[in-house]
């Protein structure tokens, strides 16, 4: 039998969500195929919460369906929204291409984001490659944390200058598969022996589900509450189409609405 869909209330983003249009301020090349997008946007800058994303319709109407993107940086005061991004397909192609000046129809803030335990003084915040982008605002709205960022190349590394500014470099520790930076291995490992050493009051990851699933067996087993934040392919964004579906233990919820940011104990892996 097909598990129900769950209907919680409906996110707050969902609720409060806006289409307009945003001007570009600037699309530049991080590496070969990775982009920092920001945006004009104090509408959404203004209200946008850690872990939210927003929904973009690109400019060649031959694409039909908007991109859902993670937000890397909100800035309420310069109304602007900093979004990183991975060439993967055409869209994000296009995307890459977009110049200073040009208007893009941006929907949000949509969705949950995290949600710290009330009280948390010390998290652990473990990001994958461009997983690590929505773990930034949530580093900046806590007291203590500490990083693990996870590459597969030194390149491949997002946020590691931001994260080092916000809770210190002594507390940013980096992982590649390759061993062109940090340790060499796989964030996993880090997180580990973090978890073995370091009382925390919180864990929160993003990236390569695979990363995420290990990530919350590794908090379950230390007995330190741990929230994901899971990409799905999303046509509408605001939880009416059912495309972006996750399999949890009371039913399926919609990433867009009751996610993208999950409970850990709460997804069935």
């Amino acid at each position: 039998m097909t598990a129900p869909l769950c209907h919680p209330e409906r996110s707050e983003g969902s609720l409060r969500a806006k289409s307009l249009a945003a001007t570009t301020l600037q699309n530049r090349a991080l590496t070969t195929d990775l982009f920092q997008l920001t945006l004009d946007a104090p509408a959404i800058a203004a209200t946008l919460a850690p872990g939210q994303f927003v929904h973009l319709r690109l400019p060649n109407p031959a694409h039909v369906l908007r991109r859902p993107f993670s937000v890397s940086a909100a800035n309420p005061e310069a109304g602007t929204l900093d979004i990183v991004y991975q060439v993967v397909g055409a869209g994000t192609a296009e995307l890459s291409g977009v110049t200073r000046g040009a208007s893009l129809d941006v929907l949000g803030p949509l969705g949950r984001g995290w949600r710290p335990p009330v009280g948390t003084r010390h998290a652990l915040l473990v990001g994958g490659g461009v997983g690590a982008a929505p773990l930034l605002p949530l580093a900046q709205s806590l007291p203590a944390a500490d990083v693990v960022l996870g590459a597969q190349t030194a390149a491949r590394l997002v946020g590691h200058a931001d994260f080092a500014g916000r809770v210190g470099a002594d507390h940013v520790y980096i992982t590649t598969d390759d061993g062109s930076a940090g340790q060499p291995g796989f964030a996993t490992d880090v997180t580990r022996d973090l978890l073995a050493a370091h009382p925390y009051d919180y864990v929160a990851t993003c990236g390569p589900e695979p990363m995420q699933r290990l990530v919350a067996a590794l908090a379950r087993a230390a007995d330190v509450p741990c929230q994901v934040s899971l990409e799905r392919r999303m046509a509408c964004g605001v939880g009416v189409c059912l495309s972006c579906v996750v399999t949890t233990t009371t039913g399926r919820a919609r990433a867009c609405a009751e996610g993208p940011v999950f409970d850990a104990a709460e997804v069935a892996w």
